[in-house]
């Protein structure tokens, strides 16, 4: 069985996180998401999440792609975890290209996916403050990547 590990925050889950999930998922057969503490992403990243570990854990928990959910309470943990899960590859957005590299000494490929390009949960809390609701961008119904027309 080929494992595979990732790691987030997963605020606002939204498609560009299932996109991404769905991709680590096609590299191997048992995908380990290694979800932020609440206390990690404030003390460590500064950020501040909209819903809790505990709900984040649940919404991850209910996607079928996902088998595990851990708890990612530090940086240095990744080295730790891909021996712990017998993990054979390591996924992350290509925004980190390069910073996980030294993961290869550990014996497991690194893997760079490109994010869906038009979304992000940075996005979404800024188009919040600017449009009011109704839909994506407050314009659409739904985003393209969802309308029949674009499957």
């Amino acid at each position: 069985m080929k494992r595979i590990i990732t790691y987030g925050t997963f605020d606002l889950l939204h498609y560009g996180h299932i996109n991404l999930l769905r991709r680590a998922k096609e590299l191997g057969d048992y995908l380990i998401v290694a979800l932020s503490t609440d206390e990690f992403n404030w003390n460590e990243k500064s950020k501040k999440c909209y819903f809790t570990y505990e709900q984040r854990k649940a919404l991850l928990e209910a996607v079928r792609y996902v088998d595990l959910v851990i708890p990612e309470t530090c940086w240095e943990q990744k080295c730790t975890d891909v021996h712990e899960y017998h993990a054979d590859v390591f996924v992350i957005g290509d925004d980190w290209k390069g910073k996980f590299d030294f993961l290869e000494d550990e014996g497991i490929d690194v893997v760079y996916l490109s994010r869906t390009p038009e979304i992000s949960t940075t996005q979404i809390k800024s188009d919040l403050t600017k449009n009011p609701p109704g839909g994506y961008n407050g314009k659409e119904t739904f985003p393209v990547a969802f309308r029949k027309e674009a499957a």
